[in-house]
């Protein structure tokens, strides 16, 4: 992260990293009731958090509030880790943080509607009753459009407008106990969860690479130079390149999986 960028008064380009031993030990300790370990442990994955705070930005709530919901799921996430498990922290608290800020947003949204749309809402439902009223039945989308006229895209988004959004945990149906929502019914082959975790994952393992081997791999897959080209520009042979960059890999793999 580059410069300086506040959030409820942290400079997160000054946010520690923990690593992976740290964060074990750190675990073990508050577990066993240190409270030092416990607040050191939340500080030192104050980056993660804001990691998956991003994700959720642009959604009409204030970075420093998603933030703080976020620190929550973090918080939930060390004291309810199981060490007996064979899973990285951060495997844990990525679904923990991003679970506390679905909630946030699922209590607390509000669906803006302009003033302009609410206004023709508003017609749109006179007309509907007067029509109503008159013929003993109700009129379909063409006719109110004609008497307001409106076309008919207009009369269905301004009723769209005013209805009570559906929360994706709405339940859709129950069988014997189980229900299904309707986030359930809903598919997203580019933005899931999966996705969007596994960038994180090799977000976090890029920052414990050294800056010679993040030059590296920048210069090699992002700016599509090769070895030799590479070797030029970094001052250093080839063959040390290619020996810093089959390392820098197996260091994000091992990180990943780890």
């Amino acid at each position: 992260m580059q410069g300086k960028v506040e959030i409820c008064g942290v400079n997160t380009a000054e946010l520690p990293v923990l690593k992976g031993g740290e964060t074990r030990r750190l675990l073990e300790r508050a577990h066993e009731g240190d409270a030092a370990a416990r607040e050191e442990l939340i500080s030192g994955n104050l980056r993660l958090v804001l990691s998956v705070v991003q994700k959720f930005a642009g959604r009409g709530e204030s970075m420093d509030d998603l933030f703080q919901v976020g620190v929550i799921g973090l918080i939930k996430a060390v004291d309810c880790f199981d060490l007996n498990q064979n899973v990285q922290f951060s495997t844990y608290g990525v679904p923990m943080i991003a679970g506390e800020l679905r909630r946030f947003l699922r209590d607390h949204s509000a669906v803006r509607v302009s003033r302009s749309m609410r206004d023709t809402a508003y017609r749109v439902l006179q007309a509907k009753e007067k029509l109503t009223a008159e013929t003993g039945r109700e009129p379909d989308v063409e006719t109110i459009a004609k008497v307001l006229d409106i076309s008919r895209q207009e009369v269905v988004f301004a009723m769209e407008a005013i209805c009570d959004p559906v929360s994706l945990y709405e339940p859709v149906y129950s069988d014997a106990g189980e229900s299904a929502c309707v986030m359930d019914q809903i598919g997203d082959t580019r933005n899931t969860d999966e996705h969007w975790l596994e960038q994180i994952a090799l977000e976090e393992a890029m920052r414990r690479l050294t800056a010679r081997e993040k030059r590296i791999l920048s210069l090699r897959f992002y700016d599509g130079r090769t070895q030799m080209e590479v070797a030029k520009e970094v001052g250093i042979s080839q063959a040390q390149v290619s020996r810093l960059e089959k390392n820098a890999i197996r260091q994000i793999k091992k990180n990943i999986t780890a």
